[in-house]
């Protein structure tokens, strides 16, 4: 199930995003598109930046935790819930 965006509080939460003014963040979760996972399901592609909200994911480097982001795909371990958006509109708004 798709839902409409992430949250400048759950952003906050992410390790990479840690200390980034909450506007910016309002207006990165705008962008960002949230999907539900249930075990099993992939989520990502190339040049997507991901984080994760809930539940665990194995991806890029290995185990995913809520707080951890990720490029690319990664598979849910178990129920998860991932918020992700094209690398370009991530750099457009935090990386720069």
């Amino acid at each position: 199930m798709r839902h409409q965006s992430a949250t400048a509080h759950e952003l906050a939460r992410i390790a990479e995003l840690a200390g980034v003014p909450g506007e910016r963040l309002a207006r990165l979760g705008e962008r960002m598109s949230r999907e539900e996972l249930e075990p099993g399901a992939s989520v990502g592609a190339p040049g997507t930046f991901s984080v994760v909200l809930a539940g665990m994911l194995r991806g890029p480097g290995g185990l995913l935790r809520p707080g951890d982001s990720f490029d690319g795909t990664a598979t849910a371990l178990t129920p998860a819930t991932v918020a992700g958006c094209p690398r370009a509109d991530y750099e457009s708004l935090i990386a720069n």
